[in-house]
């Protein structure tokens, strides 16, 4: 069964207008307002739209906005009898007597057997000219209901709304056009007291239950009591008045007809092939409605086949093509899909439809052509699509599609061959002495090879040439990382640690170089020269340099952890204390490098 339009899927004027129709019959006047007003914003230029918004402002009593209304409704269509029923009841009601015979009658002039016309003209003149409706004293029937006294409380009831609320009304429209009905509701408008010999009339007791509910009342007669009514009375079932009566909850309301307003009496104002264009998009949303049914259930052929019959009925509305679209992406035929939401965009560009609508098919495009692994489309279609309407989800989309290709990038540029050249292309620039030209080169290898360590190790040096040790020592890093017996990136290492007076970690650099090659003779000359530095840093260096020395080595966290450990404390608190105990200490290799590594530092002070 297809299911109700609900504020998310409905995207057409008209599904807007079908809820502020049903909201409208059921006496929600607010609500009947706003979806009107969305109707509106989807297709400003029907004046249809517009004198139903008029007749839903005069129900709820807001005669400003009703006149407005009907005003744009004549504007848009000054052929539409409607229009100007709804320009004089709005002034009537604003007690603008006047003006309202002058809507009524430019209506009449073009319109001249119009009942609802008509029974506006005498309606309006009858309360500009005659004396006050309902006469004194309370009198019998219906006339004394809820008051005493004065005028005739059934007197408003049958003021100029009356007539618009006949008209909203697909049940009560036709007695408009009934001579006889509409002689005697002129004679109640005339005098309300008369209003009870009328009620044996069917179509009148309709008429006047309707204009209670216009009020906000209603009343039950008869046999409409339920048994509770007849317990809480007492009894039988006597008459009950509209102050005491509940609200009619119960009272079984005729089922919302799924219609128009306006729509029977439009289409006898249109030409042929007015009419023909807007009954061939009434079978177009029915179509898709069957479509979306089907879509739900799976049957994509039967759903495609529904909209391919919304569009040859209404090809002027892209949501059918839009839905065609989803048919195509969930049946993975992604070149129909994009081609689809395409065409989906420019018909809605060209019909004006909703940038959100439009937004929509862009991003469903983007996620076809990310289906294709072509992204660089992918992405150009969720930036179109943000374009026309921003979205948070779509942001998401692009960001993790920008990403997908950076990878996808990086992947297809890797190449070992093109790697190679790159950094024998860096050689040659390092050897003649052209750094900025080796870095480029070794960069570009890189790329093409980022697992390859030589290549990184080489990086390293020409960085350090230009004094960028920061960038030398990530490098170097990585080179190690990818290759922990690269006995070549220890060297560079040690090497690097020794040009940052980082003496204490070159040692260690050199010797982990040392452990995987033993006669390796960088390492050796790098380990000597290293210590020979130590050496002469302790002997020459003046105790301020000293104490300079020894606090920059304290923000190195290898120091730091050292100088923590409760077994390096003893150790240091017995060559103070107890020289014995730290000697015998010294034997075990691993606090004997510890202690090495605090001397090399310049922490701790030997001779």
């Amino acid at each position: 069964r297809p299911q109700k339009p609900n504020e998310a899927s409905m995207t057409t004027a008209d599904e807007w207008k079908a809820k502020g129709n049903a909201a409208l019959q059921a006496g929600k006047t607010s609500e009947a307002i706003e979806a009107y007003g969305k109707a509106i914003d989807v297709d400003g230029a029907n004046h249809v739209y517009y004198s139903n918004r008029s007749a839903a402002y005069l129900k709820q009593g807001n005669a400003s906005n009703a006149l407005e209304d009907a005003k744009a409704c004549i504007g848009l269509n000054p052929d539409f009898s409607k229009g100007y029923s709804r320009k004089g009841a709005a002034l009537h009601s604003l007690k603008r007597y006047n003006d309202s015979i002058a809507a009524y009658e430019e209506g009449l002039a073009k319109f001249p057997d119009d009942k609802g016309l008509e029974s506006g003209l005498e309606s309006v003149k009858r309360d500009k000219d005659g004396p006050p409706r309902g006469g004194a004293g309370g009198g019998g029937g219906m006339g004394g209901m809820g008051r005493g006294g004065g005028a005739n409380p059934m007197a408003d009831l049958f003021g100029p709304q009356l007539i618009a609320t006949m008209a909203t009304d697909p049940k009560l429209r036709g007695y408009l056009n009934d001579d006889a009905f509409m002689a005697k509701l002129k004679t109640v408008q005339n005098d309300p007291n008369k209003l009870s010999g009328m009620l044996g009339d069917p179509r009148f007791m309709e008429v006047f239950q309707a204009a209670l509910r216009a009020q906000g009342m209603d009343i039950r007669m008869g046999g409409d009591d339920d048994d509770d009514d007849d317990k809480n009375a007492g009894g039988g079932g006597s008459s009950t008045s509209p102050a005491s009566a509940k609200p009619a909850e119960k009272t079984k309301e005729p089922e919302p007809e799924p219609m128009e307003v306006e729509e029977e009496e439009d289409l006898s104002d249109l030409s042929p092939e007015e009419r023909k264009k807007k009954e061939d998009a009434k079978k177009a949303m029915e179509a898709k409605k069957r479509g979306n049914d089907l879509f739900m259930q799976k049957s994509f052929e039967e759903a495609l086949a529904a909209y391919e019959e919304a569009i040859a009925l209404d090809p002027t509305n892209m949501t059918y093509i839009a839905n065609k679209a989803a048919v195509y992406f969930n049946t993975k035929k992604y070149d129909e899909c994009i081609e689809a939401c395409q065409k989906a965009v420019e018909v809605g560009k060209e019909h004006r439809a909703p940038f959100e609508e439009r937004a929509k098919a862009l991003t469903r495009a983007a996620k076809a052509y990310q289906k294709k692994k072509d992204l660089d489309k992918a992405i150009q279609m969720c930036q179109e699509a943000q374009l026309e309407h921003f979205d948070k989800s779509t942001e998401r989309l692009l960001k993790t599609m920008q990403l997908e290709k950076k990878k996808a990038d990086t992947l297809a540029y890797k190449d070992d061959d093109k790697a190679e050249e790159a950094k024998q292309r860096g050689n040659t620039h390092f050897r003649d002495k052209e750094w900025v030209k080796a870095i480029e080169e070794y960069e570009e290898a890189v790329k093409r090879a980022p697992n390859n360590a030589p290549i990184r190790n080489n990086l390293a040096a020409a960085l350090c040439k230009i004094m960028d040790f920061n960038g030398a020592k990530t490098q170097i890093e990585k080179a190690l990382e990818l290759d922990p017996k690269y006995v070549k990136a220890w060297v560079r290492k040690g090497d690097l640690e020794v040009m940052v007076k980082e003496q204490h970690k070159a040692l260690d650099s050199y010797k982990r170089g040392l452990e995987l090659d033993p006669d390796n003779a960088a390492c050796k000359e790098g380990l000597r020269k290293a210590t020979y530095q130590i050496n002469m840093a302790n002997a020459n260096m003046t105790e301020d340099e000293k104490k300079a020395r020894a606090e920059r080595a304290m923000a190195d966290p290898q120091i730091q952890a050292i100088l923590n450990d409760p077994v390096m404390n003893q150790v240091l608190k017995d060559f103070a204390e107890n020289p014995d105990a730290a000697q015998k200490a010294m034997r075990d290799p691993i606090v004997r490098a510890k202690i090495e590594k605090l001397v090399a530092a310049g922490v701790l002070q030997t001779g």
